[in-house]
């Protein structure tokens, strides 16, 4: 007995060779010249002696007689006993056109092959698609009762099916599987299809929030999955009982799942949180059609869909799998495969194993240039403040990474000493002498760039002042308030001005902006400094809802305390742990990686949910603090050197507890 298989150096086609490889008899698979490489990767996962009864036949699904030779027509014609279809586009985002010449075209020339070798029986591989949006029980003995087939695929699928029903001359058996997922043992799949959409969104709230969180989530539709491995296993025993010419199977489960049900199935594989209250969309059926099809074609509505579906990766497409309502009756097939050891295994018996390799093999995150290097090689970098602590350890680790690093500040000669040290290094950087409080210097700067080096890729306002004050000790000090507002928002300010109408003109661009974690926790002594800062946030939140359809990020870095020049005339941070500067910079190298909306440590986000859930207790802490560490000598308007560096044993402890915290 010999088998000819299309669709062999496919996903399902390929586990079904070696499936095939357990019955005698050589097997011929069509293999188009582009697929070569998938032929040797199949080859090379079967034992020698297997892969020598594998031999391959050149041809083309879409061409007329499969593009088989005379030749080979002739060999294969009474060697071929029985000839499986499995060659198809199994992706409901692809065109038309390419459905309509793979699925239907090339069922007819699959058929048309087959009869030429005078093949015993013609067994065509379907779908549970031919149904498509059928409402109620689907049955294996149903066909022209599907019910809405607009989409391309239902109806490619639907009409390939048909075609085999009404035009082949020899014997032939049909099978409908469902979405097939991943192997049950090992998870392995080829691509992101079906149910695996979901995957990303699963995977950020894992991310994001803690598992014991409940979570509201959609209750819409009907899903029917299956691993691969039931597939070829169900399609080979019933292709090989006798009397079974002209039926069709439902290789399906027959368990349905709901979308909440399978979302909480891979939730709990992922060890996410789960979806605890479901609605289902049916609650929006009391709106008339005509204005939900207007809303939905509203630009604001459509941008939003379209951001949440880059956000998570989902084709547009995918929104048709929430409409199903179909169940598929197998109980033919579930007979047949009675007397074997073959059963469709329960989803959340093999969830974890499919959770798995999507996550270490096909997460789109895998395949996203996430270096420094692949960020900012050649990239035209501003930072302000370059000449020391921050700016200067950003601007060196840049500089490395190949980024054209531009170092600005007020003195000349210490920017000099970093561009000699990033020019030692093999790397690129220009200097410019800038005092960013000064707003007219901040456009010549910002011009004189662009005359001489071009656009700005990525900004960093890393230069800032901080005053440690009490307010009590403010009341004649206004310019304390001015001061830093004139540098830290309306210097910083007028630099994103500057570089954003060359950013939209480039259609890229990164604003990054060094702000401090007390934006987070408000804390005492520190209203002027944090003012500005919450300033310069609040603006740049806004901004980026303005420019996020052109490809401008901004990003805010609520820095802890950082052991640096800033923190030097407050003794008592002498015995508060501080982050160092190269921890500070890991920071901003993860703003300039992800462009995530803001980077903040562990105890900044800590501190930002306890302020937003008992906004009364932090401030009666925050009050605690203030009564336990003094103002500094300096703030009291004293002489910074007379001061005592001891602290007690209760400001240590507090300090170390509270980490990066500004006291």
């Amino acid at each position: 007995m010999g088998y000819f298989v299309t669709g062999a150096t496919g996903f399902i086609g390929g586990f079904f060779v070696e499936q095939l490889l357990a019955r005698k008899g050589h097997i011929y698979i069509l293999v188009r010249q582009s697929s070569r490489e998938k032929l040797d990767a199949l080859k090379a996962r079967l034992p020698a002696a297997a892969a020598e009864r594998v031999i391959a036949v050149c041809g083309d699904i879409t061409a007329p007689n499969m593009g088989l030779s005379a030749n080979d027509l002739a060999v294969l014609r009474g060697n071929v006993s029985q000839f499986f279809h499995f060659a198809a586009i199994y992706d409901m985002a692809a065109d038309e056109a390419s459905q309509a010449a793979a699925n239907i075209n090339g069922t007819v020339n699959a058929v048309q092959a087959a009869q030429s070798m005078q093949a015993d029986c013609f067994h065509h591989v379907s779908s549970i698609a031919v149904s498509g949006l059928f409402r109620g029980t689907f049955r294996e003995d149903m066909f022209e009762e599907a019910e809405n087939l607009d989409h391309a695929y239902f109806r490619t699928k639907h009409e390939s099916e048909k075609v085999v029903r009404q035009h082949c001359k020899i014997p032939f058996r049909i099978y409908r599987p469902s979405a097939v997922l991943g192997h049950s043992r090992t998870g392995e799949i080829d691509k992101i299809d079906g149910p695996y959409y979901s995957f990303k969104v699963i995977q950020k709230i894992r991310d994001t929030l803690p598992r014991w969180m409940p979570l509201v989530g959609v209750e819409s539709g009907l899903n029917n999955v299956v691993p691969v491995d039931f597939v070829v296993r169900a399609i080979d025993h019933i292709a090989h009982v006798e009397g079974e010419d002209g039926g069709c199977f439902h290789i399906t489960d027959p368990d349905h799942y709901s979308t909440g049900q399978m979302m909480n199935i891979f939730a709990e594989a992922a060890h996410a949180p789960k979806f605890t209250l479901r609605f289902d969309p049916k609650v929006f059926n009391f709106m008339p059609s005509a204005l939900k099809d207007l809303l939905a074609k509203l630009p604001p509505v459509k941008r939003l869909k379209n951001a949440v579906f880059e956000r998570f990766g989902l084709p547009e497409s995918a929104t048709i799998l929430m409409k199903y309502e179909t169940r598929y009756d197998s109980r033919r097939t579930q007979a047949l495969l009675a007397d074997s050891d073959i059963s469709v295994p329960k989803l959340s018996s093999y969830a974890p194993q499919v959770w798995d390799y999507w996550e270490r093999n096909l997460d789109p995150d895998l395949f996203i240039d996430r270096t420094l290097e692949g960020q900012v090689a050649n990239r035209l970098v501003l930072i302000t403040g370059a000449s020391a602590g921050i700016g200067r350890a950003t601007a060196l680790r840049l500089a490395k990474a190949g980024a054209r690093v531009i170092l600005t500040a007020r003195t000349l000669e210490k920017l000099e000493e970093v561009k000699a040290e990033i020019e030692a290094a093999g790397g690129q950087a220009y200097c410019y002498t800038v005092d960013i409080a000064d707003m007219e210097a901040c456009d010549k700067l910002v011009a004189d760039i662009e005359k001489e080096l071009g656009k700005v890729d990525i900004l960093i306002n890393n230069a800032g002042r901080s005053i440690r004050r009490s307010v009590d000790m403010a009341y004649d000090r206004f310019h304390d308030f001015e001061r830093t507002m004139q540098l830290n928002y309306f210097g910083a300010l007028r630099m994103i001005l500057r570089v954003l109408p060359g950013m939209t003109a480039q259609k890229r661009g990164h604003i990054i902006n060094i702000s401090s974690l007390g934006v987070l926790n408000h804390p005492p002594r520190f209203s002027a400094y944090v003012a500005s800062k919450s300033a310069l946030e609040a603006f740049s939140i806004c901004a980026a809802s303005e420019f996020s359809d052109k490809n401008i990020h901004f990003t805010n870095i609520n820095m802890p305390l950082v052991r640096t020049e800033m923190i030097a005339p407050t003794k008592i941070y002498q015995y508060a742990p501080a982050l160092e500067v190269g921890e500070a910079v890991d920071l901003v190298v993860e703003a300039v990686i992800n462009k995530p909306k803001r980077v903040a440590t562990g105890m900044g986000k800590f501190l930002s949910v306890m302020g937003a859930l008992f906004p009364k207790f932090v401030e009666i802490a925050n009050n605690a603090t203030y009564r336990m560490f003094p103002d500094s000598g300096a703030a009291k308007g004293g002489a910074t050197g007379k001061e005592l560096p001891e602290a007690t044993s209760e400001q240590v402890a507090m300090a170390a507890l509270m980490k990066g915290v500004h006291f």
